[in-house]
This record gives C-alpha cells, sequence and structure tokens, in this order.
C-alpha cells in the first residue's frame, strides 16, 4: 500500500488530510454515504478508479476506521463496504462540500458521469433545515430509476431512499436536469417549463419544499 502523505503539522484538518486527501477517497465516502455496496458497485458506480485504486483506497480507509466490510450472506467470498460511526461523521462537511462546489459546475462538465443515486444526497445539501415547513408532510423524488423522500415531522426533516407513504408533491427528473437545478445553472422553472422537471402536488406544498431546498 502507498505510503501516506505526511504534513508534519499538529492540525485537525492536516490530520484529516492524511485520511480523506488522497485523489478518490472522497468519492468513494461519497458512495457509501448512499449506501452499503459490494466492490464490484463501488467499481462500477467510480468509472476511471481501477480496481487496484479502489483496493488501496479501501484498505486504508478500514485501517483508519472510517470504512468497515461484512459478510455477504450467501456469499463466502462476498464482502459488504458500509462506513462504521466515524465515517458517517463524515457526512455533513462532505455535503457542504458538495454544495460549495456546485458553483464551479459548468456546461462542460455535463459530458461526465452522473447517476440518480446522487440526487440522495444532493437534496440532503441543497436543504436548509431553519426552512423546515410547520407542516408535516413529504416530499418524492424520482430522479431516473431512483426513488427517494424528504419527511417533515414536527419541523425535523429526515431523508430516506424509496417512496413516500403520502407525498404532499412529487417530482419527475432526469439525473443531470437535477444538478442543474441544485447548481442554479438551470432555474426549477425553466425547468418545469419546458418539461425537463414535472411536479405533480399543491402549489403550496410546492413552495414549501422549494424554500426547504433553497431554490425559492
Amino acid at each position: 500500500m502507498t505510503k501516506k502523505r505526511a504534513y508534519g503539522q499538529f492540525c485537525g484538518l492536516a490530520s484529516a488530510m492524511t485520511v480523506i486527501g488522497e485523489r478518490w477517497t472522497l468519492l468513494v465516502i461519497r458512495e457509501l454515504l448512499i449506501g452499503p455496496a459490494r466492490f464490484n458497485e463501488l467499481s462500477e458506480n467510480l468509472p476511471g478508479i481501477g480496481p487496484n485504486l479502489l483496493s488501496e483506497r479501501l484498505r486504508s480507509l478500514t485501517a483508519a476506521g472510517v470504512v468497515e466490510h461484512a459478510t455477504v450472506p450467501g456469499d463466502g467470498r462476498g464482502r459488504l463496504y458500509r462506513l462504521t460511526d466515524v465515517g458517517e461523521e463524515l457526512r455533513a462537511p462532505i455535503l457542504a462540500l458538495a454544495q460549495w462546489g456546485m458553483q464551479f459546475l459548468t456546461n462542460a462538465d455535463t459530458a461526465g458521469a452522473t447517476r440518480a443515486a446522487w440526487g440522495f444526497l444532493a437534496v440532503q445539501a441543497m436543504t436548509d433545515r431553519s426552512n423546515a415547513p410547520e407542516v408535516d408532510e413529504e416530499y418524492e423524488f424520482r430522479v431516473d430509476e431512483e426513488v427517494f423522500t424528504i419527511r417533515v415531522t414536527e419541523g425535523t426533516v429526515r431523508f430516506e431512499r424509496g417512496p413516500a407513504a403520502h407525498p404532499a408533491i412529487v417530482i419527475h427528473s432526469d439525473s443531470e436536469m437535477f444538478v442543474r437545478i441544485g447548481a442554479r445553472m438551470t432555474s426549477p422553472f425553466d425547468a418545469i417549463a419546458t418539461g425537463a422537471i414535472k411536479i405533480e402536488g399543491e402549489p403550496d406544498a410546492v413552495h414549501r419544499c422549494t424554500r426547504l431546498l433553497q431554490l425559492a
């Protein structure tokens, strides 16, 4: 395994960079923030990383206590990688970093890979909990083949993969348009006008959702 970069500084940021600062490491963690995954699934969702480098990154993160692996039921040789409690602590800073990075996306970047599952993290990054509606309701998102839900209960916002039981609104989009809206490259209203995004539900609920996602 490649020796980690040493910064020689008594500093928390330098210490963090020793663990997560290598190329591809944060993107591996991004995939595991979506949910546990097998090696092949991670490899498919991170085109260009290469199996040897992916193995190295997983070993390094496991050694640091950020990632752990479990056996796959019915497959004695299979491994399911998942974040530890320490790894889960990276959710908030990584989502904040993703939101910050949105401002640098350009049309040229649309040629790159995108995944509908990244939308699940995008809504978390975009959410302003201080704008949580005073009413309890659910917002369902259908981005390509992925379905996920924002659930608001007594001012508390939760995010769940899968459909809502009683959605106040249902939003249909493809993954590219979803990112474009999050990056302010396209306004949600222009996307609706062109049919690139479709919303089913009451206008008041749409307004509450757009405020929550800082898109109003």
